[in-house]
């Protein structure tokens, strides 16, 4: 089969031809009612999905962000994630030229979901691109007013098991251990328990020798106090 031309058009279509006011409700419910739903359940969606990258050849690598902001300022939740799974399809063709984007991208719209998604998936992997200036990049945004930038910071390093860097890791994490956002709290409790999977040791070294909130010595602690 002949692949079309790239257009963020046939996402719309498919989705449109799902939307399900029934379910859309609940779902921005559960999202606190920040966003608008579509009502497309992840199952659909990632059906959709697979249906859109087998029709369609993937965008130019100088048109990716273009096409990415086409589907991310619509304004149902899921054309963000649809977004998000563009960019996961092509973050081989990312570098560390590419931050300023991802940060923005992260910066708007912004709820653990999307972000998330983004940190773990896309952003973690350039970062691996090039260890050193994605590291001294990922201080500046532990630095930044804004929390989901401080979060992104934390959980960056969320899949690199053995290839985590430690130091960085805490020191990171050691700038925001009295912030009152819960959103900050758990996050340094998951990427503390994510790397206790690698060096349960340094954890709980780490999480005995500093101050943290409950939330996050509770979530740090979840899998290897038993």
């Amino acid at each position: 089969m002949v692949k079309k031309t790239w257009d963020h058009k046939g996402i719309v279509e498919k989705f449109e031809a799902h939307r399900n006011t029934e379910l859309a409700a609940p779902m921005s419910a559960y999202m606190r009612n920040q966003f608008d739903f579509l009502g497309i359940k992840t199952p659909l969606r990632n059906a959709l999905l697979r249906e859109q990258f087998l029709e369609y050849q993937l965008p130019e690598p100088e048109h990716l962000a273009e096409e990415v902001w086409n589907l991310y300022e619509l304004p149902e939740r899921e054309y963000q994630y649809a977004a998000i799974a563009l960019l996961g399809k092509m973050q081989k063709q990312l570098t560390i030229e590419d931050l300023p984007f991802l940060r923005e991208l992260i910066e708007s719209k912004s709820w653990w979901d999307s972000v998330d998604s983004i940190v773990s998936r896309i952003l973690g992997h350039v970062i691996q691109t090039e260890r050193t200036a994605g590291t001294v990049t990922m201080f500046e945004w532990s630095e930044a007013q804004n929390m989901w930038i401080n979060r992104a910071a934390i959980l960056h390093q969320l899949k690199y098991k053995k290839q985590t860097d430690a130091a960085a890791l805490g020191r990171i994490i050691l700038q925001h251990t009295a912030s009152p956002e819960f959103f900050i709290q758990k996050s340094i409790g998951w990427a503390l328990r994510e790397y206790a999977k690698t060096d349960a040791e340094w954890a709980l070294s780490f999480v005995s020798e500093h101050f943290l909130m409950p939330l996050s010595e509770r979530e740090a602690l979840k899998n290897i106090k038993k």
